[in-house]
């Protein structure tokens, strides 16, 4: 049977599953009308499976050692991904936390192509959609041309979706990296200059990727030791972008530095409930940064680099934390770490899975948490005919350190905090999103009472 061989960073991403973390990526879509399972279940065959990587499962072949493979399903069945389910009573936002709980605990079939879902009645008079995707297959950013293809615009319009970009087939074997060095040869010839840049970016990437596997790992907290099999997840109240954008403004802060510090305020209040001296301490999050060419938009699979970043927990005032994580983030924008990082994903995924392991254990050491953003779609969007209300995601925290992973999704206008930790480590991220309703609310309260600075021409007159 024909196989196509994964991408080395998809392959890193398909070992990157631990005994209880997975690599699995989790959506929720909420709907305030109860959605038509045999709808829903067409529109996944008829649309999603344009996407060839949801009609194949991962084989493992090859010498001397094998490796991930592509493979088409043989006699491939829609029915056993797409699942028809009911919320348990009382119905509500807990039954529902409880509910996505389990299914993130639960392993993906590697017999089958590696994807679920479950569309779920009797949430609070409306439906519920649960999607779950290994981390091979598509990041964030690839997720949401998935989004782009399944859902619709408008009500009930069954627009004809554009077709998915379909990747070339990656070369073969080892020949791929000499076919990348002639490939990199040809350029230095053709754009020296260019080539010269990108070198530099790469060779400062590795010297600041190298500096920071020699820093103090993060010290032992709630959110790093031994994992359990089961996870626990929880999410925020939505907040308005304008307001958002609204507490920016006082301080020349973007949305995302204003989210992210809520989201420390929040893990300060956390880590100070669990006994931690948080004046005296550390916490670092690993975030990834989206590296995808304009050639690979469109594309499933993994274009995006990591970089560490620490986050403001030792500061009391809610000010001071937005401005340490602002600068924390303009300097993590400027950064070729991420760039470093991708080109090791692309490593590691030629390499056995154990020395994969070796390095992910010495790089997850430096980190607490995994912290992601994903701009959702800005207008409403439509499943079956049925108005999505919200769509929140999880992503995951593989590896064997870090215990929890924090994610941050915008749509329509609205954003919120998603929390996702193992079940021994954090049995209460509920608790976590509270402490970040509470940040956030008093950092809006603060400047609402905050009076207006006068125009300066007016300052001047007076």
């Amino acid at each position: 049977m024909t196989t196509h061989p994964m991408t080395p960073a998809d392959a890193a991403w398909y070992h990157m599953d631990g005994p209880a973390n997975l690599a699995v990526v989790t959506g929720l879509l909420l709907t305030r009308q109860p959605l038509d399972f045999a709808r829903v279940r067409k529109i996944y065959l008829e649309r999603l499976l344009d996407f060839d990587r949801f009609r194949q499962r991962v084989v493992e072949v090859g010498l001397p050692l094998p490796t991930p493979h592509w493979q088409d399903m043989p006699h491939f069945d829609i029915d056993q991904h797409v699942h028809h389910i009911a919320l348990a009573a009382p119905h509500n936002q807990a039954a529902l936390r409880a509910l996505v709980s389990d299914i993130t605990s639960t392993p993906l079939s590697r017999e089958l192509p590696l994807w679920q879902v479950y569309v779920v009645d009797d949430v609070e008079g409306g439906s519920a959609l649960i999607m779950r995707c290994h981390h091979c297959i598509a990041d964030g950013t690839a997720m949401m041309t998935v989004a782009q293809r399944l859902f619709d615009a408008e009500p009930g319009a069954w627009r004809h979706a554009p077709a998915p970009v379909h990747a070339a087939p990656p070369s073969h074997g080892a020949g791929a990296g000499l076919l990348a060095a002639a490939s990199a040869a040809i350029d230095v010839v053709t754009h020296p200059q260019h080539t010269m840049e990108t070198a530099k970016l790469v060779l400062g990437g590795a010297g600041m990727l190298l500096a920071e596997l020699l820093r103090a790992d993060d010290p032992q907290s709630p959110l790093k030791g031994e994992f359990a099999p089961g996870k626990r997840v929880a999410w925020s109240k939505p907040v308005a972008i304008k307001d958002v954008k609204a507490i920016g403004a006082q301080h020349g802060a973007k949305v995302n530095d204003v989210m992210v510090a809520a989201m420390t305020g929040a893990l300060r209040s956390y880590l100070l409930g669990r006994g931690v001296d948080v004046n005296h301490t550390t916490v670092r999050a690993m975030v990834p940064v989206d590296l995808r060419p304009p050639q690979r938009m469109g594309q499933l699979g993994n274009e995006f680099g990591l970089v560490l970043l620490d986050l403001a927990v030792t500061k009391a005032s809610a000010d001071q934390r937005l401005a340490k994580t602002k600068a924390g983030m303009d300097a993590l924008k400027r950064s070729p770490e991420p760039v470093a990082t991708r080109a090791l994903f692309d490593l590691l995924g030629l390499v056995p899975k154990a020395l994969e392991d070796l390095s992910n254990e010495l790089f997850g050491r430096k980190a607490s948490l995994v912290m992601t953003n994903v701009a959702g779609p800005r207008e409403p969007l439509y499943l079956a005919g049925v108005a999505i209300d919200r769509i929140l995601g999880w992503a995951p925290h593989p590896g064997r350190q870090i215990g929890m992973a924090v994610s941050i999704m915008s749509y329509q206008g609205m954003a919120a905090l998603t929390v996702i930790g193992d079940a021994r480590l954090v049995p209460d991220p509920e608790v976590i999103t509270d402490h970040f309703n509470h940040e956030f609310a008093e950092m809006l309260r603060k400047v609402k009472a905050t009076p207006a600075k006068a125009p300066a021409r007016k300052r001047a007159a007076r």
